[in-house]
């Protein structure tokens, strides 16, 4: 709630022996989703909340050995909890750690909070949060907090933390609920955007092959007319062999092939030349003439969000799928050389869904916006880190001695089996292949940072050769 000037600084101990340093739109005891507001706290109490935290992480041994710690004491308060975590434990432990530090690191900013907050709803749009369930979390994490931090645990900061639980509790729960009409909206106007790709690429793979780089499905119907009129379909858009340009022409002119052939007839048939523009009807056909348009033709880290854009959007209640592919185009996006602006695909994007959805609104607007926004800001928090991780993979690898592969060859299957019994079943191969298995998921995990278009191909590959498994 906003704090008045006048009022006191230090809390007042009412008579529950609770400290009232919270009250009206959030507070320690109530978690509210009816509405989404910036949560202000008074500064003395952001610096018990992070001097108990800094108190917390200092009493394990490691960042990972506290988020097991959490981890652990919400399943032990809430067994049924268990369902809601579909990642690997270690994977969910880590992703608990860092949204809790990124949450109290901006306690103190309203404004980053509440932001950060909506990026993490956004994260968890396909998870039931219950109040129940918030409460359950809430009191699992305060206990843990106090049996690690003792007395240093004052009631100014404990009831610090119950209220700014509840309110990223409730935060969660009201980005769910209210934002439902949002993803209606998404959803129904990728439809019309969308729809038509899919029938396109269909109809040019039938008629002339075309491929999916460039004017996705559009190429087939030019190539068509292209016969009529004696022009080469090669004329007017762009082919396979043109890398980094979306038209063709001298200096990215879309139409230098096209008015290059009209000099050379006249009539009838010079005007059958000029036709052949093909007119963009898709979601990728537009979005590659506004991106020309717009001067942003040179940009081709762009091929690489656009390639991913259709699952992002498809999956944006789908938290894991979309963190996995979030996290697949960062890799991708790694191999760029030179400067991104995320911010430059969005103007792009709009742009493009406004020419084809033909009841384009104010909703429509704002919806579209926040998803990019969202997606953006995951995007972000992992830009520039693939190349470190991938150097620290290879050092770490090269540092090894064949005993030590040794031991993970063995260890990744002493651990796998100990988690999942029945899978002893499945492997039944020699030693030697077994090995040669350990050894392959070794080299994808440096070849993913490597090449992280053909890996996400190979082991999509490998999957669909054990579907029935």
């Amino acid at each position: 709630r906003e704090y008045d000037e006048d009022e006191d600084e230090d809390p007042v101990v009412q008579g529950s022996g609770e400290v009232g340093v919270t009250s009206g739109t959030y507070n320690s005891n109530v978690v509210n989703d009816q509405v989404f507001e910036e949560l202000h706290l008074p500064p003395n109490v952001v610096e018990e909340v992070q001097a108990i935290w800094r108190v917390f992480l200092t009493s394990a041994e490691n960042k990972e050995a506290a988020g097991e710690a959490i981890y652990a004491a919400l399943f032990d308060s809430a067994p049924s909890l268990q369902s809601l975590f579909k990642t690997p434990r270690v994977v969910m432990s880590m992703r608990l750690m860092n949204g809790l530090s990124s949450i109290i690191a901006a306690l103190a900013d309203p404004k980053a909070l509440k932001m950060v907050v909506e990026t993490l709803g956004f994260q968890h749009l396909d998870l039931e949060v219950t109040i129940p369930r918030v409460i359950i979390f809430r009191d699992a994490f305060v206990d843990l907090l106090l049996g690690e931090t003792g007395e240093r645990m004052t009631p100014m900061a404990k009831e610090g933390w119950n209220c700014f639980l509840n309110y990223v509790g409730g935060a969660y729960i009201y980005v769910r609920v209210k934002f439902a009409e949002r993803i209606q909206i998404l959803t129904s106007s990728w439809a019309t955007a969308s729809k038509k790709a899919v029938d396109e690429v269909a109809k040019g793979d039938a008629e002339e092959g075309a491929s999916e780089e460039g004017y996705s499905g559009a190429s087939g119907e030019f190539g068509k007319k292209a016969k009529k009129t004696g022009v080469p379909a090669s004329k007017g858009v762009e082919t396979k062999k043109s890398k980094g340009k979306w038209f063709t022409g001298k200096k990215g002119s879309p139409r230098g092939e096209a008015s290059k052939g009209g000099t050379q007839s006249s009539g009838s048939e010079g005007s059958n030349d000029f036709r052949n523009t093909s007119v963009p009807t898709t979601y990728n056909e537009m979005f590659m003439f506004n991106a020309a348009v717009m001067g942003f033709g040179a940009q081709n880290w762009m091929h690489e969000v656009l390639a991913s854009f259709d699952t992002i959007v498809t999956n944006v209640s789908n938290s894991y799928r979309l963190q996995e592919e979030c996290d697949v185009l960062s890799l991708r996006l790694a191999k760029y050389r030179g400067s991104i602006n995320l911010g430059e695909y969005k103007a792009v994007m709009l742009a493009s869904l406004r020419s084809l959805c033909k009841d384009w609104g104010s909703q429509h607007e704002v919806s579209w916006s926040w998803l990019w926004e969202n997606v953006e800001r995951m995007l972000n928090t992992l830009l520039g880190k693939p190349a470190a991780q991938e150097k620290a993979l290879s050092a770490f690898f090269s540092s090894l001695d064949e005993n030590s592969y040794g031991i993970i060859r063995r260890e990744i299957y002493a651990k796998f089996f100990a988690i999942a019994p029945a899978g002893q079943d499945y492997f039944k191969q020699s030693t030697t292949r077994l090995h040669f298995i350990s050894d392959r998921i070794v080299m994808m995990t440096q070849d993913i940072f490597k090449d992280p278009k053909r890996m996400v191909e190979d082991i999509s590959a490998l999957g669909l050769r054990h579907v029935g498994y």
